[in-house]
């Protein structure tokens, strides 16, 4: 954890820098002089500054963007910064966070997410509090690895989500459990150097009374893998046997299916109740504690990284960076 001297910002958009249009609030350029401006008396690391393109509000960020991200990170490390602080939209922050969690694992220094709930220069804004605050954190040092900063608090983003679309607090820890050791070593493929391409993952909540064809339609949609988010501890339609059939048949056709938890605290156990255990029965996994931001994030790292489909399995219920809990 040494301190970091030569960061790296890089500004994806979101609202912190947008300004009036006449559509209304939009992403907007010449972000670097206000923040040069802002910062030039206070005592943070010396940064340098780069416009990603094109500039977004984050309700438009896609895992092809996150992939741009990570090459602009390891542009960075490669140009001797030793810390990267992005600045996102928050309304995907805590997806891009953890997707770039799973991005850049290896990683030798610290990623820092950060943003804010106004624009900067609006009254009562979180924009500079925000900005300093990341900057402090990396200055004081911070593990290599991704970090969520927001209003003065560290959030693991693998562990936590946007629970508020008000206020300066919108992030929140959840305590999510799944008890699963960690991996000793990262595996090659996975590595932040190691190219990914594109995956295609689905998520489909559980209602009470769902119907196999709704499945069957998101199953017949080209995905390779999909997150179910279940109810309680891992349980679903365990009494209809089209719904089983299912999801038997995405299994044997090499889709990915990984349960994980509505609720807001907990996790996946698959084996607790009936309802569960025939989940796992017809291949269904379990997500432990994950987070549905962390398992989209994951599932697209493996996937993207072209391990063949037991690699995937074995590696979902894995723990590779705190994200089972």
């Amino acid at each position: 954890m040494s301190s970091s001297s030569n960061v790296m910002v890089l500004y994806t958009g979101g609202t912190i820098g947008m300004q009036a249009s006449a559509n209304g609030l939009a992403p907007a350029s010449g972000f670097e002089t206000r923040m040069r401006e802002q910062l030039a008396n206070q005592p943070v690391p010396a940064w340098r500054f780069r416009e990603m393109a094109p500039l977004i509000d984050s309700a438009n960020m896609t895992p092809a963007y996150w992939q741009r991200l990570r090459s602009a990170v390891i542009e960075a490390v490669d140009q001797g910064c030793d810390a990267v602080l992005i600045l996102h939209g928050t309304d995907t922050l805590a997806y891009s966070a953890a997707a770039m969690s799973f991005q850049l694992l290896g990683l030798p220094v610290p990623v820092v997410f950060t943003g804010s709930m106004l624009p900067a220069g609006v009254p009562d804004s979180d924009a500079w509090e925000n900005v300093s605050g990341a900057l402090h954190a990396l200055g004081g040092g911070l593990a290599p690895g991704v970090h969520l900063h927001f209003h003065g608090a560290l959030l693991a983003p693998t562990a936590c989500a946007k629970i508020r679309s008000f206020g300066r607090n919108p992030f929140a820890a959840l305590n999510r459990q799944g008890g699963v050791a960690r991996v000793e070593s990262i595996p090659p493929a996975l590595d932040y150097r190691q190219p990914k391409t594109l995956a295609n993952i689905g998520v489909l909540p559980l209602v009470p009374g769902i119907a196999a064809a709704q499945l069957d339609a998101l199953l017949g949609s080209g995905i390779q893998a999909l997150i179910l988010e279940c109810f309680g501890s891992g349980t679903g339609p365990s009494d209809n046997p089209e719904f089983l059939a299912s999801l038997k048949r995405a299994q044997d056709n090499a889709i990915v299916v990984v349960a994980i938890t509505q609720c807001h605290e907990g996790g996946v156990e698959l084996d607790v109740y009936e309802a569960g255990s025939r989940l796992r029965g017809v291949g269904v996994l379990s997500g432990g504690g994950m987070t549905r931001e962390a398992a989209f994030g994951k599932l697209n790292a493996l996937l993207g990284a072209g391990l063949d489909n037991a690699e995937v399995r074995r590696l979902v219920e894995t723990n590779l960076c705190g994200e089972l809990g």
